[in-house]
């Protein structure tokens, strides 16, 4: 379940929160590429809308989600289509997408649900649809200084939640330092997991 704190926090920072860092990561068009011309995406934790901008107007069919209901219709209001509001445990549909973008948003998972929400994904996915999500690093889940809850994985738990949660084809995970909403150094680690081809 979201946890009830984090989701306050972004209810009552909606509108300044959208305004922060308007260009889409690196990793997406890396991401992207993966992808057939014109696929399906489903982004979790769209946020902004920044990145779900991006994608549609690389061509992509996009279907936007987030948890905070302020922020889904921040975003909704940004890209003129629906944002499904969803938490990532509810997620239920099944080999719709060709690929899951989940930038900065399976981070606020409880640890104890990842493999589950995991799970979910890789049931979402259509054969060979490829999963990207990017984590803030650490050795324990915890709390920032906004209050907001984080997982804090290093890359052998995160690869130990996404081995157990599916049979992935390939499972990769890069680590990159940089920063946040809250302006203080992170290690980030990126997952890119592919689903098998053949099922």
């Amino acid at each position: 379940m979201p946890d009830a704190a984090t989701l306050k926090f972004y209810a009552d920072n909606a509108a300044d929160y959208v305004l922060h860092a308007q260009k889409p990561s690196r990793q997406l068009q890396a991401f992207l590429a993966h992808l057939p011309p014109g696929g399906t995406v489903l982004e979790l934790g769209t946020g902004n809308g920044r990145d779900a901008a991006a994608m549609l107007a690389a061509g992509f069919e996009v279907t936007p989600s987030d948890a905070s209901p302020e922020l889904a219709a921040e975003a909704q209001a940004r890209l003129g289509l629906p944002v499904r509001i969803m938490a990532f445990h509810e997620l239920d549909d099944v080999a719709l997408f060709d690929g899951v973008w989940a930038c900065a948003a399976l981070l606020h998972a409880p640890r104890d649900e990842l493999t589950d929400d995991l799970e979910h994904i890789f049931r979402a996915l259509r054969p060979g649809g490829h999963l990207m999500a990017s984590f803030k690093a650490g050795d324990s889940e915890g709390r920032d200084a906004l209050g907001r809850y984080y997982n804090y994985p290093d890359a052998d738990e995160l690869r130990a939640h996404v081995n157990d949660a599916a049979a992935w084809a390939t499972v990769e995970i890069t680590q990159h330092e940089g920063s946040g909403y809250d302006n203080q150094p992170t290690r980030w680690l990126w997952l890119h997991a592919q689903k098998p081809a053949v099922p």
